[in-house]
This record gives C-alpha cells, structure tokens and sequence, in this order.
C-alpha cells in the first residue's frame, strides 16, 4: 500500500516502505539518499525492526507505520516518528519518536508530532498516547507544544511520564 508523504512547514515525513525499512536497519541508504549525523539511531533501528516486524506479521499498517522526519529543504533525514501499531480496542494509538542530536532545539520533534496527530486523526483514531522518561523534560515539551496532555500512570509502575490528546472520531 502507498501511502503519501506528510509536508509541513519545514518537514517532510516519508512514510516508509518495507524495502526503505529494510535499508534503514541495514544502515544502507540509496546513493544520493541523506542521512544527517546520527541517524538511525538507536531508537530509529528499534522502531523500523518493529515496523518491519508488524509488516511481516499482520500485513500494511496503512497510515499507522513508521516515517523519516526529512527536511524539506534539500531532504536529508533527521529523524524518525512513527506509531507503535493500529488503534487499540479504545481506539488509542501510541507514538513515538527521535530527532539526531545535530537537529535538536530547533522545533522537528513538534512540528512532525503535529503533523503525526493530523494523520491519526484522519485515520479515525480517537486518542493519541506518548510517554517519555522522567527527566526527558524537552520530549514532555514537545509534547505539550504539539497540544497534548499530560495523562495519569494508573497502576502503571514503568516510572514513565504519559502524555494524550483526544481526537474525536
């Protein structure tokens, strides 16, 4: 299944296909392909293997898979954003996301997270989830930039900080 790339302001995020997620995890980009310093980082390979995993197993995610955050001027990659599977039986997606050390502080992470919930929205999720570690205070900033909440952990003893946002259906 194609499913189109994403534009925002400065952004574009590249929805991946298999054979782009098998060139990611092998670290093989195309000639003329840009990878900024960094990237894949570790939190990248984990994200496309598990892309790549979902893929294998349940078939196309559709608009809930893994993208390249790419900037639109001049395309290089900076980084990675992507849903952690299809909505949940509350209708619930989780996303996570990562930006190379390089391109940090400059607002990626909010603008692609923006966009990212535009997508979930449109695909009928009706709520968006993100956590981050405890003292990862920038990613709860991008978060809250992005309009999402602060969540409550019920009996959830990970120690991580949940954020959300409503969508609607």
């Amino acid at each position: 299944m194609k499913i189109e790339s994403v534009a925002t302001e400065r952004l574009l995020l590249h929805a991946l296909s298999v054979a782009e997620g098998e060139r990611v995890v092998a670290r093989e980009p195309l000639p003329g392909e840009r990878w900024a310093e960094g990237y894949p980082g570790v939190g990248d390979l984990a994200s496309v293997g598990a892309f790549l995993r979902r893929c294998a197993e349940d078939g196309d995610p559709g608009a809930y898979r893994t993208y390249q955050i790419r900037l639109r001027d001049g395309g290089v990659v900076v980084g990675g954003i992507g849903f952690h599977g299809p909505p949940g039986a509350d209708g619930g997606v989780t996303v996570g996301y990562g930006i190379v050390p390089g391109e940090r502080g400059k607002g990626y992470a909010s603008e692609a997270l923006a966009a990212v919930i535009g997508i979930a929205r449109a695909a009928g999720a009706a709520v968006l989830r993100g956590d981050a570690d405890p003292a990862n205070v920038p990613s709860h900033r991008v978060m809250e930039r992005a309009g999402m909440r602060r969540a409550e952990a019920a009996g959830e003893g990970d120690g991580l900080v949940r954020f959300l946002v409503e969508l609607g259906r």
